[in-house]
């Protein structure tokens, strides 16, 4: 069995946010794409907008391209690039862009899944260690990187995302910047 499983880009589907107001496109979803636990999505955020409200959601949110302002009931916090924020996908906020359009990496977490979320710039190698029953998903946001685990390889350009199904410790390496899903069902 691979190491490696490339998400075709013709697999990819945009969907219209729950409340209409912008797009995602979908990057996978399980354990079933209708009743799922856990999503990973990229949005589109063209312009100042109100995210949908999905109550008994866990989020967890990265700005891809440029920060932007998320305002809550009583609150606001600056999503700086690439900086994770998690949040209660009732509390529906505000997106008030600060420095143009962007897109954002959504962690959506629900009936008992756990996951993390890391976004981050590649300069050189990373490890990841063996993690049990846990899934991990690549997106390579910039750059090029090459996957190893065992005796396994993968290279990596810009806009490409893989599953990770690595017993042993896997390495990253290259140049650009990676977001990394830990999913475990």
């Amino acid at each position: 069995m691979s190491a490696f499983h490339r998400v075709p880009a013709e697999s990819l589907r945009a969907e219209p946010w729950a409340n209409g107001a912008g797009t995602t496109m979908v990057l996978a979803s399980g354990p079933d794409s209708s009743a799922w636990q856990w999503r990973l999505s990229i949005a589109q955020i063209d312009r100042d907008t109100d995210f949908s409200a999905l109550p008994g959601v866990r989020r967890q949110f990265a700005a891809l391209d440029a920060s932007l302002a998320l305002r809550f009931a009583d609150y606001e916090r600056h999503a700086l690039r690439l900086a994770v924020i998690r949040f209660d996908g009732a509390d529906a906020p505000h997106a008030r862009l600060t420095d143009g359009p962007t897109r954002a990496f959504n962690l959506m977490l629900r009936d008992g899944a756990e996951g993390e979320l890391i976004a981050r710039p590649l300069n050189g190698a990373m490890l990841l260690p063996p993690s049990a029953g846990a899934h991990w998903f690549l997106y390579l946001l910039a750059g090029h990187a090459e996957l190893r685990s065992g005796g396994e390889s993968l290279a990596m350009t810009q806009g490409e995302s893989v599953w990770i199904e690595a017993a042993g410790t896997l390495r990253i390496e290259g140049g650009g910047e990676v977001v990394l899903a830990r999913i475990e069902p």
